[in-house]
């Protein structure tokens, strides 16, 4: 039968172009992708022989062989895994997901490391690197199924044809180009091995050597003592391609209320790719040191879905089927364990290390105020692990407990203020009067915040306040009394003229006893939504439009004077100092639909003031 050929998806073709006509440091990758691809193939037939009595060859070794020619200028990869059909060859070697190839590709362009390729589903094609030729040959795990080769150049397509195989798995025999020849060496191999697929839970054997080139320890399973910070950091590298070190690694090892055994990992940064692809999040899950799960969501809550790691249990049934593994009352009580564990971790990370808390506050904050939103049972754990910024110290976090002991004599209230950003929550009007108070105000900084007042209510006694509420109840600031006034007949003209200039845009234009270094502020009016939760309206509606607001102006401001002098006998000036009065509380809020319109408005405003007296 001759041999048949098809042609590759245009993703990959693009992806191959690029991968064999580029030059990368990093080729020797390519190795520990196939390497991957197999350990993979051997999990998947260890869990099949779990329930299914049917499988080809169930009592082979369940291994991985690397062989080199260096003469040949040939390396063999060859494993005892599930094997593919005809079918499973045209799907996974040439018709993969587009969306993997064509980003990967794109990020490849952008200029990243190829090292990441395998996050994305196309590590296989890394091997086209090195090779002028690869052949796959494999046999189905199935006892009909027939043993079948695909064989490509790194061109536009591939071929397909029948084989002939003995034993169930997948024998990859890659042609190296020429500048490829040290990885048919043994001793470069072997160093690979080490340096990238140490932890592979099955042996590899290199050459015809009977000692497995990996050390395969189940490190999740040594005692918390042994397991060193260099020996985790490499296990989270060759567990998720991050060649960052973890933030933290968290051992569990208990066999109350639940046998369970555990390595966590808190990433160094969220998005360790660049382009946020991965959806795959979940951690490994084992029984008796066999995989069940690659990804399983139901070990932690959502909200800790940043956390890598691997997970084992003898409590955990193998027979039983992945459907299955969710709804396991043993699942429950280790999720349980887990979750108090991170979330212990995490206290003990804040309380010893703040500079590395900082670093993990900075990129997963908004998941555990998600917790706090979303997990009753888990908010007593959360609220400790919170951290802001105030209005007192802009440099460094503070938590809630800090900003308690901190509090006034008198205070009765815990102070908060949403903004976009430290700088604007320092120029905000609303912190007039806690400034002159020496009042401590929390900064919202992160439209999640929102969620928290709601979701706390109180902390340690004290309510939540927003300070741009209208009519909080404070102390008289019997300074400002004393500041000069502009005649009250003026003030109420001004405000008469401000209501009319501003119309339906304001609820109502009034004086106000809080303000002293700003002319004005907006504020929510009584009944209304506060602007820590407009704020998360505005992040999930893009057309939401926000209410209007109370207009509150400082009578000791100069400009207030000024305008409350124009106000009897308003003109153009008078106009369009007001509207630029209003549109600066926008902008201070963060509210402003488009700063841009300013313009015009503020030339006008520079031509009145520098015009000659006189003129």
């Amino acid at each position: 039968m001759t041999a048949e050929t098809r042609a590759f998806q245009a993703e990959i073709r693009k992806l191959l172009d690029i991968l064999v006509h580029s030059l990368y440091t990093e080729r020797e990758i390519f190795l520990r992708e196939l390497i991957s691809n197999a350990s993979d193939a051997l999990h998947r037939v260890q869990f099949e022989m779990l329930t299914n009595h049917e499988v080809r060859d169930p009592g082979i070794e369940l291994s991985i062989h690397v062989r080199a020619d260096s003469a040949a200028r040939t390396l063999t990869i060859a494993d005892t895994g599930i094997g593919m059909t005809r079918e499973e060859l045209v799907e996974n070697l040439g018709t993969i997901a587009r969306s993997g190839a064509e980003a990967f590709a794109r990020m490849l362009q952008e200029g990243a490391s190829v090292d990441q390729i395998g996050r994305f589903g196309v590590g296989f094609y890394s091997v086209f690197m090195v090779a002028e030729e690869v052949s796959v040959t494999s046999l189905s795990y199935r006892p009909d199924a027939s043993a079948w080769t695909w064989r490509a150049r790194g061109e536009d397509s591939y071929e397909l044809e029948p084989a002939e195989r003995d034993q169930r798995g997948t024998t990859i025999v890659v042609r190296l180009n020429e500048d490829a020849g040290e990885f048919a060496e043994p001793g470069r191999l072997e160093s690979i091995i080490h340096r990238h697929s140490d932890f592979v839970s099955f042996p590899i054997y290199v050459g015809d050597s009977a000692t497995p080139a990996n050390h395969r320890q189940a490190l999740w399973r040594q005692p918390a003592s042994e397991v060193t910070a260099e020996a985790a950091a490499d296990y989270y590298r060759q567990l998720t391609l991050d060649w960052e070190k973890p933030l933290l690694h968290i051992t569990v090892s208990t066999d109350a209320p639940v046998q369970v055994h555990a390595l966590l990992f808190i990433p160094s940064k969220l998005d360790r790719s660049g382009l946020a692809l991965r959806q795959d999040f979940g951690l490994r899950l084992y029984s008796h040191r066999v995989r069940i799960q690659e990804h399983n969501k139901d070990l932690l809550p959502p909200y800790l879905r940043f956390v890598e790691g691997v997970v084992d249990s003898d409590d955990l049934s193998l027979n039983v089927s992945r459907e299955t593994v969710q709804a396991s009352p043993v699942m429950r009580r280790i999720k349980s364990v887990l979750t108090r564990r991170v979330l212990d971790g995490l206290k003990d990370l804040a309380a010893g290390d703040a500079e590395k808390y900082a670093a993990f506050w900075g990129e997963f904050a908004p998941f555990i105020k998600e917790g706090i939103a979303t997990e009753a049972g888990d908010k007593d754990r959360l609220v400790p692990l919170l951290r802001f910024y105030t209005s007192r110290n802009d440099a460094a976090l503070s938590s809630l407990y800090d900003y308690v002991g901190r509090v006034a004599p008198d205070q009765r209230a815990l102070y908060f203020l949403p903004a976009d950003d430290q700088k604007g929550a320092q120029r905000s009007p609303h912190l007039d009067y806690f400034r002159k108070k020496n009042l401590e105000v929390l900064f919202f900084l992160d439209p999640l915040d929102g969620l928290l007042p709601s979701a706390l209510e109180e902390f340690e006694g004290f309510p939540f306040r927003n300070v741009a509420e209208a009519g909080l109840e404070l102390p008289a600031d019997e300074t400002a009394e004393a500041a000069p006034v502009a005649p009250a007949a003026s003030l109420d003209g001004l405000l008469a003229q401000l209501r009319t200039q501003l119309g339906e845009r304001v609820q109502d234009v009034r004086l106000s006893s809080l303000l002293s270094d700003h002319p004005a502020r907006l504020v929510a009016p009584a009944g209304a939504i506060g602007s820590e939760m407009e704020r998360m309206r505005r992040l999930m509606d893009r057309d939401y439009e926000a209410p209007a607001r109370l207009l509150e102006i400082n009578p000791h401001h100069p400009l207030i004077l000024n305008l409350a002098q124009r106000a009897a006998a308003p003109d153009d000036i008078f106009a369009a100092a007001a509207e630029q009065l209003y549109d600066n509380c926008l902008l201070l809020e963060g509210f402003h639909p488009n700063p841009a319109d300013m313009v015009d408005r503020i030339a006008r405003l520079m031509e009145a003031a520098t015009r000659a007296t006189g003129a």
